[in-house]
């Protein structure tokens, strides 16, 4: 009788996600679609796609436009695509992250005192990879000059009436933001008054930044006058970026502020193409970028989860939440150790992470009825019949793991950082020091945006670009504000052998853009902000579309869940800072009591929030109607456009 009251209530449960109102429509277009983070951006891909561009052209636009609006990221920072060609019926992925500085070494930052690379300023930028990674995408894949796509973020440079999100971020970043002359001339319009940023509907001027990009596009023109061809003329903006005076200004700036950066740096730096991976998740392909981000996760997570009937648990029930967050749990813990470079290690673990036998045996490993506070790392390595280079490392993880004197196990501390944090300390005296501390919070869920394009001619492209947010350090008179992305590397081997930091390395970022195909064409297009919940976010959206049948809208909306049950991947200056919290679960304010009991009951430390994922952007290809469909969640400024 128990089964058949649990049967049916799953049934009523599937019956409502089915008919879930949202607060937003979905999106429908038969010729085009663009969402973005922010209205007037994807105006700016609505704009280059009523002209005739496809989808990268619109996609290049719409990343112009939200760097010059400072959508938590600008210029400066880096690039992240997959973008799907018609022509050939393949997923490409590009690789435009910034790389380490020259004397960016784990001696010169411990010698400063950091656990790792700081938050702000000069020291904490990469090298940038924006601009490039725009260039090498629309010279390679669209159809429109530089001159064209960037046409509205030039005007937009030239003055355009700020929002107030953007205006109150200047505002209260202005303690950092002051210490820097070439950002304080730029965001603090007016010194020296109790409210020193622009106001909401303000014209906000960045004369500097439209000088930079009117250099790219005049060494676009000139090549062209000198009968170079598109792709030519545009890689002449390229250069000009980073070997010609735009480059010489930046690394000027840079250093003038302390910074590492130089003029060889940026000429050796490449945005570099590859083979995307991808599983088949019940009939379905899913792409991500390699291992330098955190993407393959979302990829594992559906290698588990593949082994579990979640339709027949229910959305969001108790034993779904479990499954879910013991999955992310067993994955993060397999990103925050073998995750980094891959042109830096020759020992990579990522094939047999993606193996389907190591998933089925993770999935044993998951208890069924309490919290696995000592999920750790596996070894993935005797599936692709090697040896584990590293088992040194992860014994000595094991040794930190301490259940004694009544302290839930946690999280492994270095030997070097005991100091940091004594392996004594109780564990519920740590949630109860970090409970209130938004500052943990806004770590794990610092955002970024994400652009989402897609036309009739079957152009799909799926970016996330970040760095450069504010409080942003301009480098010079290029107006152009250096990466944070260099916090993202370890100083340490022990916490992951993969990501420590060296000079023209790449770091292990958060910023994952997925596209999924099925039956060889374009399904789902999708990613969304917020650092180490992106993963989380993503796999669930994508799973409520694929299992629970939800549109893409309701998908965007439906309320997740988060585990802090990981290594933080942004903030903080101590290893106490990004620490797991073994347990800690964030769930919806709109959670029912007995789902929270009987969480509470299987070990979980819960917290509430109305907002429990970050705003969701995706685009589904229905081949039924021949149509397009957009959905952006019902938070934050993200915002689409469709014909």
């Amino acid at each position: 009788m128990r089964h058949l009251l649990l049967w049916l209530a799953a049934i009523l449960l599937w019956t409502g996600v089915q008919a879930q109102q949202t607060q937003k429509p979905p999106l429908h277009g038969k010729k085009w679609m663009a969402v973005t983070g922010k209205p007037l951006a994807a105006t700016a891909g609505a704009m280059i796609f009523q002209q005739g561009g496809n989808a990268v052209d619109a996609a290049c636009a719409m990343l112009a436009a939200t760097c010059t609006m400072w959508d938590v990221l600008s210029w400066g920072g880096e690039t992240q695509a997959l973008i799907y060609n018609p022509k050939t019926g393949k997923v490409i992925a590009i690789n435009a992250l910034g790389v380490a500085p020259t004397g960016a070494t784990p001696a010169f930052f411990k010698s400063k005192g950091y656990d790792f690379p700081p938050e702000y300023g000069p020291l904490a930028a990469v090298t940038p990879g924006t601009a490039g990674g725009l260039c090498y995408m629309l010279a390679q894949y669209g159809t429109m000059s530089l001159k064209e796509v960037l046409a509205p973020a030039m005007d937009m440079a030239a003055g355009y009436p700020i929002e107030a999100q953007t205006a109150n971020s200047i505002e209260r970043g202005k303690k950092y933001i002051g210490q820097w002359p070439y950002s304080k001339a730029v965001f603090l319009t007016h010194p020296g008054e109790k409210r020193e940023a622009p106001e909401a509907g303000e014209m906000f001027i960045q004369k500097d930044l439209l000088a930079t990009l009117t250099k790219m596009v005049e060494a676009e023109q000139e090549a062209l006058k000198k009968h170079k061809n598109r792709k030519e003329a545009i890689m002449a903006a390229y250069d000009r970026f980073y070997k010609g005076d735009i480059a010489k200004e930046f690394v000027r700036g840079c250093q003038e502020q302390g910074g590492l950066i130089t003029l060889e740096d940026l000429a050796r730096w490449r945005p570099i193409e590859e083979e995307p991976l991808h599983v088949n998740y019940r009939g379905i392909e899913v792409y991500k970028l390699q291992e330098w981000t955190q993407g393959p996760m979302l990829l594992q997570s559906l290698n588990i989860l593949e082994n579990f009937d979640l339709k027949a648990m229910g959305y969001n029930s108790p034993q779904y939440i479990h499954t879910l967050y013991q999955t992310m749990n067993l994955t993060f813990a397999d990103r925050d150790f073998y995750y980094g470079d891959p042109y830096f290690n020759k020992n990579r673990a990522i094939m047999g992470l993606l193996n389907k036998d190591y998933a089925k045996a993770r999935a044993k490993q998951i208890l069924p009825d309490r919290n696995d506070d000592d999920a750790g790392p596996g070894d993935p390595y005797p599936y692709i019949g090697k040896s584990n280079p590293y088992l040194h490392f992860l014994e000595e993880r094991k040794g930190y793991m301490d259940t004694t004197n009544g302290r839930k196990p946690g999280g492994f501390v270095p030997k070097h950082d005991a100091t940091t944090f004594n392996a004594g300390t109780n564990i519920e005296q740590l949630y109860a020091q970090q409970s209130a501390d938004s500052a943990y919070h806004d770590r794990l869920w610092r955002g970024t945006t994400s652009v989402e394009a897609a036309d009739k001619d079957g152009w799909v492209v799926s970016i996330t670009p970040s760095g450069g947010w504010l409080p942003a350090c301009i480098a010079g008179h290029t107006g152009i504000g250096m990466s944070q992305r260099l916090q993202s590397f370890v100083l340490d081997s022990a916490i992951c052998p993969f990501n420590v930091i060296a000079p023209g390395k790449r770091p292990r970022v958060t910023l994952t853009p997925s596209m999924a195909l099925k039956d060889g064409k374009p399904f789902l297009s999708f990613a969304v902000q917020g650092g180490d919940t992106q993963d989380q976010n993503l796999l669930q959206f994508f799973v409520n579309v694929v299992d629970f049948g939800m549109t893409v809208q309701q998908a965007a909306e439906a309320a997740n869940i988060n585990t802090n049950q990981l290594w933080l991947s942004l903030g903080g200056t101590k290893v106490s800072d990004r620490m797991p919290r073994p347990g800690s679960l964030l769930l919806n304010s709109n959670t029912p009591e007995k789902t929270r009991s009987i969480l509470e009951g299987m070990g979980y430390h819960l917290s509430f929030e109305q907002r429990t994922s970050g705003p969701v952007n995706a685009i589904y290809l229905d081949r039924k109607h021949g149509t397009l469909w957009g959905g952006s969640s019902n938070h934050g400024e993200d915002y689409g456009i469709g014909w």
